[in-house]
């Protein structure tokens, strides 16, 4: 089962990956391409998993079910 916590688990492993893509870039003419290319990839990955867990753990609209029985409904 997830939880909130999960969101900063993701962010330690995210902000790790993006310091290793500083590191162990290519060295080279092409460096700060590559650099700024692995971390918009992984923080772009990121926010879009962030928004989307997000989205699950606190809906804005409360599901309904339209097939249940009248004794089954609790109001």
């Amino acid at each position: 089962m997830a939880n909130g916590y999960s969101i900063f688990v993701g962010l330690v492993i995210i902000a790790a990956m993006c310091g290793a893509a500083w590191v162990f870039a290519p060295k080279g003419e092409n460096q700060v391409l590559w650099r700024s290319s692995l971390i918009l990839t992984f923080v772009s990955c990121y926010l879009m998993w962030a928004i989307t867990f997000l989205a699950q753990l606190h809906p804005l609209i409360e599901p309904r079910r339209s097939g249940l029985r009248k004794d089954f409904v609790h109001h």
